[in-house]
């Protein structure tokens, strides 16, 4: 995504001219592909907030086309060289073990911040950035034997915490579930599970389970469908629950699976047929990705309602491509992303499967 100072585009000039454009009932694959092009050239200008993660936001571009079967529409070797741009550096072995994590940033500007004088100094990276980062650099065919991957690793073993879960920054940050798949999944991109202590990180993800089935963030917190997703996801990427465990002893597992299973079947609404992320919440696109993926993974997406789902997803769907967090709203990178991704787990023509542990085409090299 060129950094470039016009790099923001009004919304206001799209919405003049199609907004008489009708929602298709149908997966509109042409118009989401040109709706990702769009923003990879140029950013509506809401997103001007969203900088600090341009990264994230490259990441639902780049793996969105690939869901699309349209990567060739990237310029595979710029984006490379940009995202290597953002990795952190030590500047020796012995500053492995100073706390730092050496990952990537989430952009130019939080790669650098002013110091007291106004020099720019180095600033830390980030562990989502560096999921996302490792994501798309996978997806885009790069070599990992050339990339620094043990400064990854070692140094974010400085990141995980007593009670096993994981900051996401070397100082200063919550940690909670989505730090702990962020871990794993770059644990399993690398092939390398050195920096994480599974057995740590598996009891704090069993103290995140809540009586009613779900998990929460933390211990004790309220169910809910994203940290659902990263709990059980992570125990899948370290190989600590086996693929489709229904069909196999899912009685005798760590984790209450019944009551998941149950808990996550009660998240799709009858009245609409999409998913909501916690008890009493309105249905939303994303949820269907993360809440279904939970179900995929458990080997329990058969039992949902595909139709209504579906239909739900098309309601959601944007007359300018991508898809809105609910009906009638504008589409975002975000829910466009995880729309499609819901799309690729109901087995939508035209699109590549995903690994549903990474949450892109590219699967992890299996444990179990």
């Amino acid at each position: 995504m060129a950094e470039k100072d016009n790099d923001f585009l009004s919304l206001s000039d799209l919405e003049s001219e199609l907004d008489s454009i009708p929602i298709p009932m149908f997966f509109d694959r042409n118009r989401h592909i040109c709706y990702l092009e769009m923003m990879l050239e140029l950013l509506p200008s809401p997103y001007q907030s969203q900088e600090i993660n341009r990264l994230t936001l490259a990441y639902f571009v780049v793996c969105g086309l690939d869901i699309l079967r349209s990567l060739d529409r990237v310029d595979k070797e710029g984006v490379i060289n940009w995202v290597l741009s953002l990795q952190a550096h030590p500047q020796d072995k012995a500053e492995l073990s100073n706390g730092q994590f050496y990952g990537f940033h989430g952009s130019r500007s939080s790669q650098f911040q002013p110091n007291d004088y106004g020099n720019a100094i180095p600033n830390c990276s980030h562990l989502a950035s560096t999921y996302c980062a490792l994501s798309i650099l996978k997806t885009l065919g790069y070599d990992f034997s050339l990339l620094d991957s043990m400064s990854i690793i070692k140094s974010m073993k400085n990141l995980q915490q007593h009670d096993g879960s994981f900051m996401p920054i070397h100082s200063g940050a919550e940690t909670d579930l989505r730090f702990v798949y962020c871990a794993a999944a770059i644990s399993s991109m690398l092939e390398n599970w050195s920096g994480i202590d599974k057995e740590k990180a598996k009891e704090y993800i069993i103290n995140c389970q809540s009586y009613d089935g779900g998990f929460g963030l933390t211990p004790s917190s309220e169910s809910h469908g994203g940290a659902t997703f990263c709990a059980v996801a992570s125990l899948r990427l370290m190989g600590l629950i086996e693929d489709d465990i229904l069909s196999k002893n899912a009685s005798s597992c760590f984790i209450n699976v019944p009551l998941l299973l149950d808990w996550c079947l009660q998240r799709q609404a009858a009245t609409d047929g999409g998913f909501q992320g916690r008890l009493n919440k309105a249905t939303d696109t994303c949820y269907a990705f993360w809440v279904g993926g939970v179900l995929k993974i458990l080997g329990a997406h058969k039992f949902i309602d595909h139709e209504g789902l579906r239909k739900f997803l098309f309601t959601c769907q944007s007359q300018y491509g991508g898809f809105g967090k609910t009906p009638e709203q504008l589409p975002d990178l975000y829910h466009a992303y995880y729309g499609f991704c819901a799309f690729s787990l109901l087995e939508e023509p035209d699109l590549n499967s995903i690994c549903t542990e990474l949450g892109t085409t590219i699967g992890p090299v299996q444990l179990l």
